[in-house]
């Protein structure tokens, strides 16, 4: 036995060796430039910032400087971050020992000197009065320096989203600009026009003015202000414990008022110094369940700037939101003692520190808004997500357990004896326990599985059902999800995307509420290597228990042949090990006809539960008997629709093209003034998705396929084609058999819109426009930085 936990042991400190692997790529050798182009004229009328200057920023700028991974720290999305300027350390640094102080605008400092005493250098000032600002001479450098249209990047520049970026002061730009001659902003792309370029050098000249400029709200605005933040500041225990509960479901959301006209503004929820009706004064912890320290107040603030897509995640507050909250949690009756604390022991275990606050009610409440803690998941507080996403299949859909079928909601003995085992690693970072840390709480999570299995078995002996299964009550489109991984990000869809994948989801109300805990509220994205590995391996065990909450649907005796297709080669070594072995023993309550159980209950699950599947009919992707268009449509789209059908849903073995593409392509295709956008989905095949080390040796290439989403998905494109209707047939065809670089490089040169494609720019916020149109609430800037150079 002790052999068995020294390799234990082992096997996790290989897994925080290999993840100290990933460090920044240097930057690409020394440049080489033809001769620079002279630069336009400064604009010398008076310029206004809000204006002229914002606008350029966001259509020009955004799309990389924003969200954590924003190069040298210089997040754009607000006057603030153009303020506070650029910092010389990376937050994505693979092998950090130690956690990073965090850098969050408008919480951890305030004020412009607080940036400058934590190292952040000003992009907007010069360094002495003969230099100009930092951001002049990067544009300027880009000017002088333009990229044939339509062209590809020189190999010289690394483009990589690990690549080290050279954060330069304005004291040593002279030697960047002179070794990066080709690196100027906007970087390796399409840059501003003479107009753009004018205006801001004009600005900038003009002493790079931002005004302040004050947000008015509305009387409805200020009213629901009221009303929200006298339900979330409750005198009583009960309203102070839910608050709590709710803060750490909402703190990462777009508030927004739904029933209040006139322009659609979000807004943030956050713990203040200061109570309702006075300034706000953020309490700037790292967790948002870490002690205050102090006595504090729920507060709502308006969102400054632009919100980005890769950070919408929108939420209502409307009255039928405070009716469902007093419904739930103050309707009935139920015990309240003394309120927890947040000691280390509260903060780890969610199901004891809410204990008090029924289970089901907890569970109904996040099940109205699925879709919503899956986005948290998946936009939350990172901006690469490979700890998180190398554990997901490239598509898979979820399902979830009905409330009244979930013992955890409804057998009180139960939950008493499972709470304890359902503590959560991650928020202790010490590298030396972390091995030791590791393997108590997998002991404790295998201990609950084993318990969670003999309950089910003794409730339900007959087995699993269809009926334990959560219907949206007949009307709720978030009852059935599709994910979709990206490499290193994913997004979530409302419905069940795609042919039948090969893995499905299962989850009850302990895997939801540990998989928003584990990768939402305990994770720090400036944490060090320790609290990201045990996080990632963490979440790998909640994959792992949500196919096994599925599998019990399948009939006993059948269920490790199909968990095996699931884990191949190396991952069968994990059973026993690290997961539990899957019961293969209890029956299921469905009943199959087919050699293929799979299959046929996916088909069951899409017939059954079509009034709340948003994707009930997908014609593209599961085309049958030749109705493989949308028929609502108009008919340019069916036909588009019909020829993009022929390349989806197919391995790559016949449709060698697929391997040419990326993760997230969107086609735009116009017919005359209207246009449409589709989004090709490369669902990446392997062996297993159970390690952190090898995936390029686990990857099955001959397996891929495209699913063809007809709409947005993804925050992320890594290309773009621009196709006219009358051309999409024989761009489609051209795809499939796309079985070389050279035929591909055929397709982007008549198609493609490269990085430096005269309209880049003007295509890529068309198509949020587009989306915009249709998904007010999701719709935003796209992050260029993993576009590919095709």
């Amino acid at each position: 036995m002790k052999l068995f936990h020294t390799f234990r042991l082992f096997y996790c400190f290989f897994f925080l060796l290999s993840a100290c692997q990933g460090g920044n790529n240097p930057i690409a050798t020394r440049q080489q430039a033809p001769a620079p182009v002279a630069l336009p004229a400064a604009i010398e009328r008076p310029v206004s910032y809000h204006d002229e200057i914002r606008p350029i920023l966001e259509a020009k700028c955004l799309s990389c400087h924003s969200c954590f991974d924003a190069p040298c720290q210089l997040k754009l999305e607000s006057t603030e971050g153009l303020l506070r300027g650029a910092f010389r350390e990376s937050i994505y640094v693979g092998a950090r020992a130690e956690a990073l102080s965090p850098t969050r605008l408008g919480i951890d400092e305030l004020t412009v000197s607080g940036w400058r005493e934590r190292g952040f250098h000003s992009v907007l000032q010069s360094h002495d009065a003969q230099s100009e600002p930092l951001i002049a001479e990067m544009i300027s450098l880009a000017k002088q320096y333009p990229f044939p249209p339509n062209s590809k990047i020189p190999d010289s520049i690394d483009l990589s989203i690990t690549r080290k970026n050279q954060c330069v002061t304005g004291e040593k730009f002279s030697g960047y600009a002179q070794d990066y001659p080709l690196s100027g902003m906007p970087f390796a792309v399409t840059g501003l026009s003479d107009r753009e370029y004018a205006l801001l050098a004009g600005w900038v000249k003009q002493g790079a003015v931002i005004p302040d400029e004050p947000v008015t709200l509305t009387d409805g605005e200020k009213e629901s202000l009221r009303q929200w933040e006298s339900l979330l500041n409750r005198d009583d225990n009960r309203g102070k414990l839910v608050a709590r509960w709710l803060y750490e479901h909402w703190f990462m959301a777009t508030l927004y008022f739904p029933d209040l006209g006139g322009e659609l503004r979000f807004f943030e929820l956050i713990r203040s110094v200061t109570a309702p009706g006075k300034d706000i004064i953020p309490i700037p912890t790292v967790f948002p369940n870490d002690d205050p320290e102090q006595p504090f107040f729920y507060r709502i603030r308006p969102i400054s700037g632009s919100i980005l897509h890769k950070r919408r995640i929108p939420y209502p507050l409307s009255p039928a939101k405070q009716q469902r909250i007093n419904e739930l949690f103050f309707a009935g009756e139920w015990t309240m003692g003394d309120l927890p604390g947040y000691s280390y022991a509260e903060r780890v275990n969610p199901f004891a520190t809410f204990a008090a606050i029924p289970a089901y009610a907890r569970y109904r409440f996040m099940l109205d808004d699925a879709e919503f803690y899956v986005r948290n998941v998946i936009h939350g507080p990172v901006c690469r997500g490979q700890i998180a996403t190398d554990v997901l299949r490239d598509r898979f859909w979820v399902l979830f357990q009905s409330p009244e079928s979930d013992l955890f909601t409804t057998n009180d003995a139960y939950q008493r004896q499972a709470i304890p085992l359902l503590e959560m690693p991650g928020q202790n970072d010490d590298l030396l326990a972390m091995g030791e840390e590791w393997l108590w709480y997998l002991g404790h999570h295998n201990d609950y599985l084993a318990q969670r299995r003999s309950q089910y078995v003794l409730q339900y002996p007959e087995g699993a059902s269809l009926d334990h299964l959560w219907d949206g009550d007949q009307r709720n489109q978030d009852a059935l999800l599709t994910i979709v991984r990206h490499y290193d990000s994913a997004s979530v869809a409302r419905g069940l995307i795609g042919d039948i994948p090969q893995t499905l989801w299962l989850m009850d109300y302990p895997l939801l509420e540990r998989t928003y805990y584990i990768l939402v509220v305990n994770y720090n994205v400036f944490g060090n290597v320790a609290h990201q590995l045990l996080t990632r391996l963490y979440f790998d065990l909640i994959r792992n228990s949500s196919e096994h909450n599925f599998l019990r649907l399948m009939p006993g005796g059948q269920r490790t042949d199909i968990l095996h297709d699931w884990y191949q080669q190396a991952g069968k070594l994990k059973f026993g090990i690290f997961y539990e072995n899957i019961d293969d023993v209890s029956p299921s309550a469905e009943r199959f006809a087919t050699k293929d159980p799979k299959q046929e209950l996916a088909l069951r699950i899409l017939d059954r539960f079509q009034p709340v599947n948003a994707m009930a009919d997908d014609p593209i992707n599961r085309c049958r008997a030749g109705n493989c268009a949308r028929p609502d449509q108009p008919l340019w789209i069916q036909k588009a629709d019909h020829a993009l059908s022929a390349i989806a849903a197919r391995p790559a073995s016949g449709l060698t093209g697929i391997n040419q593409l990326p993760e997230v392509t969107f086609v735009r295709v116009k017919h005359d003034q209207e246009r449409t956008v589709y989004t090709l989905l490369r669902d990446r095949a392997h062996t297993n998705v159970a390690f952190i080390l090898g995936e390029e040796f686990r990857y099955q290439p001959e397996k891929d396929r495209l699913t063809v989403y007809p709409g947005i998905a993804g925050s992320y494109p890594n290309f773009i084609f621009d196709v006219p209707a009358t051309d999409i047939e024989e761009f489609a065809l051209l795809i499939g058999a796309a079985n070389n670089e050279a035929r591909f490089e055929h397709i982007v040169n008549t198609w493609g819109v490269r990085r430096t494609h005269p309209q880049f720019w003007e295509i890529l916020h068309d198509i949020t426009a587009w989306q915009r149109e249709r998904e007010p609430l999701t719709a935003g800037i796209f992050d260029v930085n993993r576009y590919e150079n095709f």
